[in-house]
């Protein structure tokens, strides 16, 4: 099998290519690097390969949520092609559903991991890994994309600051929102979240049941709150304890679903991965058994 390192050159502080050849350089692995130039080029790059290519191929996400999206989106639809990640971003939320990062650090464990199947939630079509979600979270998204890179607000600051300001700008949304044809909301609501994984935004467990292999997406939206109530709300949705406090019962609907339906006024924000657009009516659906995805073994 060939093993192709995507690599994301703005993530790991300019040390990853580095590591990678120290790690790898010896072993029997058949590898390479790949550095991509701008956003985009990895889907490209791969798809081209996986065209001219027809052998076993894993390519591997060298970067944060971002580059795990395009790698995503890239080989699926491609048998010879599977996906794994050496998380080095400021968020990597999707390995959280696997138990952190540091599982997925040894590039010669990565290389040998066993690949499971995994489900993708489809958006027109795009292809989101761990997660599709606007309201609040898209407010705190789209606000991530225009301070990552400041050299005092970003970095692993840049979601907490992202937050604090949609708590002030970002409280209120409306749209029509249904699952698997079931309505749930036609009123202004907080946030909604379509998962695969279990974490959004660094930190926050929002799918604390989702399984990524089970052919359902965990669906849970949050009623319109007063900025009083979200501060006891965003806790226990950070925990992962939202779906199970009696309390917040009457604030929040959660379904697993195959489908969502979305309809919403023009310049609608959503965010597919972390990944920011504006989309007013859409349908998200799941697709069981989309890739395969290399996890390492726990030892």
């Amino acid at each position: 099998m060939k093993h192709i390192f995507i690599l994301n050159p703005n993530a790991g502080r300019g040390t990853v290519a580095k590591e990678l050849e120290d790690k790898l350089s010896g072993t029997s692995f058949d590898w390479q690097i790949y550095t991509t130039t701008a956003a985009g080029d990895a889907v490209r790059f791969i798809k081209n390969y996986c065209d001219t290519h027809e052998e076993p191929v894993r390519f591997y996400a060298c970067g944060g949520d971002g580059t795990l999206h395009e790698v995503a989106n890239a080989i699926y639809g491609y048998p010879q092609a599977s996906m794994s990640c050496y998380p080095v971003g400021s968020g990597n939320d999707f390995v959280k559903y696997y138990g952190g990062k540091e599982r997925f650090l040894d590039p010669v464990a990565l290389c040998e991991a066993p690949e499971l199947p995994i489900d993708l939630i489809r958006v027109n079509n795009q292809y989101a890994i761990n997660a599709c979600h606007f309201g609040l979270d898209s407010c705190v998204a789209a606000m991530m994309d225009c301070i990552r890179h400041h050299k005092v607000l970003g970095g692993k600051r840049a979601y907490p600051i992202s937050v604090l300001y949609a708590f002030f700008k970002g409280m209120r949304h409306r749209a029509t929102v249904s699952a698997d044809e079931e309505l749930l909301c036609e009123k202004e609501f907080l946030l909604c979240t379509a998962a695969n994984g279990t974490h959004v935004g660094g930190s926050y467990r929002c799918a604390p049941r989702s399984d990524n292999s089970d052919g359902f997406m965990e669906l849970c939206l949050v009623r319109r709150i007063s900025r009083l109530r979200f501060l006891s709300v965003i806790k226990k949705y950070k925990e992962g304890s939202h779906l199970d406090d009696p309390s917040l019962k009457k604030y929040i609907v959660y379904r697993r679903c195959k489908s969502m339906q979305v309809n919403a006024p023009e310049g609608f924000v959503i965010s597919l991965d972390g990944e920011v657009q504006k989309l007013s009516s859409f349908t998200a659906e799941i697709v069981p058994s989309a890739i395969r995805f290399a996890v390492p073994e726990l030892h």
